[in-house]
């Protein structure tokens, strides 16, 4: 009997073992939040889109030219692909307090929040749907993200990644 309690003393200490004071980030959720950007985004440049939850923010770098303006007819849909961490980027950032778009979109960065960790996806593919808008006036790219991997500088993959759907942006028709 006092084996019994002893064995599960020690199960019961190695359970609570504290912990080493690493962030730990389990899920990873921007579905709900619209995406932002700095200005009007541009299909013949580089394009910086964000999505900003409260203390986190998922940053997307898109290579020059991927929102394709190219000639369509109506009521069809062009996908253009990118690869990441090849041709375009994302990095997922945890702030030391909520952040703003001020933050991403100011000439000089407010001094806080800083930034606590920051992320950058070793792999994976950016998805853009383009279609014409309905009066063929701008073009409506919808941004998903495929296959991502944000792996932590500890080595350490986050498992849950809900952000598949990155959100929709529309650029001008240059004439």
């Amino acid at each position: 009997m006092r084996n019994v309690f002893l064995t599960a003393f020690l199960l019961l200490l190695l359970n609570s073992s504290c912990s080493d004071g690493d962030l730990q980030i389990e899920t990873i959720d921007f579905d709900s939040v619209a995406v932002q950007s700095c200005g009007d985004p541009v299909a013949s440049a580089a394009n910086i889109l964000f999505k900003i939850n409260q203390d986190e923010a998922l940053i997307l770098d898109l290579q020059s030219g991927v929102l394709n303006n190219g000639v369509m007819q109506a009521d069809t849909t062009v996908v253009t692909e990118s690869t990441v961490s090849g041709q375009s980027q994302i990095f997922y950032r945890i702030f030391s307090d909520n952040v703003t778009s001020n933050y991403f979109c100011d000439d000089f960065p407010p001094v806080t929040p800083t930034v606590i960790e920051e992320i950058v996806a070793e792999d994976g593919m950016v998805l853009i749907n383009t279609t014409m808008s309905a009066d063929s006036t701008s073009f409506i790219h919808v941004i998903e993200l495929s296959g991502i991997s944000l792996v932590s500088d500890s080595g350490e993959r986050i498992t849950d990644l809900t952000i598949n759907e990155f959100g929709e942006v529309t650029t001008a028709i240059s004439n």
